[in-house]
């Protein structure tokens, strides 16, 4: 049993059926919202594991209730919406969004990515060394091995990997990325990242064409991927 506890933000009630059924057979706890109001207070007074919010409520747009939620609320939020256009997902990202899930959506999908968002929550955070298949990442000493071997790094590759590696399964959008590691004033400097990223692959990926770690989320950003 996973015991997490998962809040449903959507006024669709087959949406909202289908979600109860899928999670609490896979051994979620299971509450519902029909709208942004309820699913404000429900998160409010008694905090989830996880929040899956539609952006279409009734009586706000499901970017203002984000935005709200992530004033206090520090746990993943996913967004699953029938809005599939970049701009929205970009702008649910850069609001705080964990991922972002198109309906119609395949449950098991969404299985694993409620599963990689609750998993980097739950690590340990004085885990300083950590393992993925033949790599690993020492955050302590800054160091990155591959198959045992010391791999070079140049100070802004480790930067950018880090903090990938640190939002294991979420998207991080590459005006995020350009502002975290470059500053404010590159955030349009798209070939930065393009760059590094194709770098960092060449050191870390079996075959960088065919990635398995780091992952583009096209037109959108990047995703460290540890494994299921």
């Amino acid at each position: 049993m996973n015991k997490a506890e998962i809040l449903v933000i959507d006024d669709e009630a087959q949406i909202r059926k289908l979600l109860e059924i899928t999670l609490q057979s896979n051994g979620f706890a299971v509450n519902t919202a029909i709208s942004a109001k309820e699913g404000l207070i429900q998160a409010s007074s008694h905090p989830p594991e996880l929040i899956l919010l539609d952006l279409g409520l009734p009586d706000q747009s499901g970017h203002d209730v984000l935005k709200k939620l992530r004033q206090w609320y520090t746990n993943p939020v996913i967004i699953i919406s029938v809005q599939k256009n970049e701009e929205d997902i970009i702008r649910a990202l850069d609001n705080g969004a964990n991922d972002f899930i198109s309906k119609p959506f395949r449950t098991g999908e969404l299985l694993a990515r409620i599963r990689s968002a609750l998993r980097n929550v739950n690590t340990d955070e004085h885990e300083t060394v950590l393992m993925y298949s033949n790599l690993e990442i020492d955050l302590s000493n800054r160091t990155v091995k591959k198959n045992n071997q010391l791999l070079r790094f140049t100070s802004t590759e480790y930067n950018l990997l880090a903090l990938l590696v640190k939002n294991e399964g979420k998207v991080l959008t590459h005006h995020y990325l350009l502002r975290a590691i470059w500053g404010p004033g590159y955030i349009d400097q798209s070939q930065y990242l393009r760059v590094f990223i194709a770098q960092i692959r060449k050191k870390i990926e079996d075959d960088p064409n065919r990635p398995g770690f780091l992952l583009t989320e096209s037109g959108v950003g990047y995703r460290f991927v540890g494994g299921q």
